[in-house]
C-alpha cells in the first residue's frame, strides 16, 4: 500500500488529527466565556469586582469601609477611640488600611498613618485600631475606617434566588413562552405548505419565487422594523402579541421555506408519484407522506426559530408594549435588572443562565435532527 493513503476509501486522512485538534480548540474557546459566566453567577458583587472568575477558587483581596464604634476617651495625646474593625468577634486579617475613601489601602498594618489635621490611625493585623484626634473639643462623630482584607472564596445561590423570586420575573417567563411558542409553530405551518408547492407542484414563476426567497435570506430584519410597525398600526394590531407573532413569522419564513423545500426535493419521487397514481390528492400526499418524512427538517427549523425568538430583544422592544406586564425575559433583564443593577454582574450572570435554561433543554432534546435537517438536499 502506498505511504500516502489520502483520498483512498476507508483510509484515515492525515488531516484527521489536525481537524480533531482544531475542533477541540474551537469548543474550548466557545466554552470559556460560558464557564466564566456560570462561575460568576455564584459569586457576589465584591468578589467579581476584585478578581476574575478564574481566581474564584482562591482568596481575594477586597476593600471595605466600617464605621468606628464606641466613645472617644480623653488621653494625653488627644481624644482616642479604640476597637476592632471586624466587630466584637475580631475574626479576620488586615492587609492594608487607610483613612480616606480615595486611598483605602495607603498604610501597612501595624504602622501609624498620618491623617488630616494631625489625626493618626493605627490598625493592627488582627483588626485592632487606635484613632487619635488632637483637637481640644471632643469629635462630633465617629470616623469611617477603610481597610483591605483577604476574603476566602464563597459560592452561593443568592443571585439565582434574587432572580427567580424577583418581582415580575414569573410574568416575563410566561410572556416569553407566549411569544415563542406561536412564533415557532406559525411559520412552520405556513412554510411547510409553501415548501411542498415549490418542490412538487408545477406552476408559473416557481423558479422566480424560489430566487426571491433565497434573496430574502440576506435582507437585514432591521430594514423592515419601521415599515412593518407602521403596517401593524394601520391594520389595528400595533404593539401587541399578535404583532410580534406576525413579525417573527415574516422574518422566519424565508429560512423555513428554504430548508423545507431543499429537504422535500430530496424525498423519493417514486413514493409521491405512486400515491398520485393511486388517486391521492396533493393535500393527502402532503399530510400523509411528505410531512411525516420531513420531520428532521421541521425539527431543525424549529430549533433555530425557538432559539431566535426566545433570545430576541430587538423585535420584542419594537413590537411589544413598553409596560412591564408585557415584558419578555430579555427585556426584563435589559430594562429592569441591567438598569437597576448595572454593576451587579452576579445578578446579570444568573439572569443570563435562567434565560437560556429552556433553549438548552430544547436544543439538546432535538439536536439529533439538526444536522439531518441542515444537510438536506446536499447529497443526491
Amino acid at each position: 500500500m502506498s505511504a500516502n493513503d489520502d483520498g483512498i476509501a476507508g483510509a484515515k486522512s492525515s488531516l484527521a488529527l489536525v481537524t480533531n485538534i482544531s475542533v477541540a480548540l474551537l469548543v474550548v474557546l466557545w466554552l470559556i466565556p460560558t464557564v466564566g459566566l456560570l462561575v460568576s453567577s455564584f459569586r457576589d458583587r465584591d468578589a467579581i469586582s476584585n478578581s476574575g472568575w478564574w481566581n474564584a477558587p482562591f482568596a481575594t483581596e477586597q476593600n471595605f469601609a466600617a464605621g468606628a464604634e464606641g466613645e472617644f476617651q480623653r488621653e494625653v495625646d488627644g481624644w482616642v477611640l479604640t476597637g476592632n474593625v471586624f466587630g466584637e468577634d475580631g475574626s479576620g486579617e488586615i492587609t492594608a488600611f487607610g483613612g480616606r475613601r480615595a486611598e483605602p489601602t495607603a498604610f501597612e498594618p501595624g504602622t501609624t498613618g498620618e491623617l488630616v489635621r494631625g489625626r493618626t490611625l493605627t490598625v493592627e493585623t488582627n483588626g485592632d485600631y487606635r484613632y487619635v484626634d488632637p483637637a481640644d473639643d471632643a469629635p462630633g462623630r465617629n470616623p469611617t475606617l477603610y481597610f483591605g482584607t483577604s476574603v476566602p472564596p464563597n459560592f452561593s445561590t443568592d443571585n439565582y434566588e434574587t432572580i427567580l423570586f424577583s418581582n415580575g420575573m414569573d410574568t416575563a417567563f410566561i410572556n416569553t413562552l407566549t411569544v415563542t411558542i406561536p412564533a415557532t409553530i406559525i411559520p412552520i405551518l405556513i412554510a411547510a405548505f409553501a415548501a411542498y408547492a415549490l418542490a412538487w407542484m408545477d406552476f408559473p414563476f416557481r423558479g422566480t419565487i424560489i430566487a426571491i426567497i433565497v434573496g430574502l435570506l440576506v435582507v437585514p430584519l432591521q430594514l423592515a422594523l419601521v415599515p412593518m410597525l407602521k403596517f401593524h398600526n394601520q391594520i389595528g394590531i400595533g404593539q401587541s402579541f399578535y404583532g410580534i407573532w406576525f413579525a417573527h413569522t415574516g422574518f422566519g419564513l424565508p429560512l423555513a421555506i428554504y430548508l423545507l423545500r431543499n429537504y422535500m426535493v430530496g424525498l423519493p419521487r417514486d413514493i409521491i408519484e405512486s400515491a398520485k397514481v393511486d388517486g391521492a390528492t396533493d393535500f393527502q400526499v402532503f399530510t400523509k407522506i411528505v410531512l411525516p418524512l420531513s420531520f428532521p427538517a421541521l425539527a431543525s427549523f424549529a430549533i433555530f426559530q425557538f432559539l431566535w425568538t426566545w433570545n430576541d430583544l430587538l423585535v420584542a422592544k419594537v413590537f411589544l408594549p413598553s409596560n412591564s406586564e408585557s415584558w419578555v425575559m430579555t427585556v426584563k433583564i435589559a430594562d429592569d435588572l441591567l438598569g437597576s443593577r448595572g454593576g451587579d454582574w452576579g445578578i446579570l450572570a444568573a439572569a443570563a443562565f435562567v434565560s437560556i435554561a429552556v433553549p438548552l433543554i430544547v436544543f439538546f432534546t432535538m439536536q439529533r435532527y439538526l444536522v439531518r435537517g441542515l444537510l438536506a438536499g446536499s447529497v443526491k
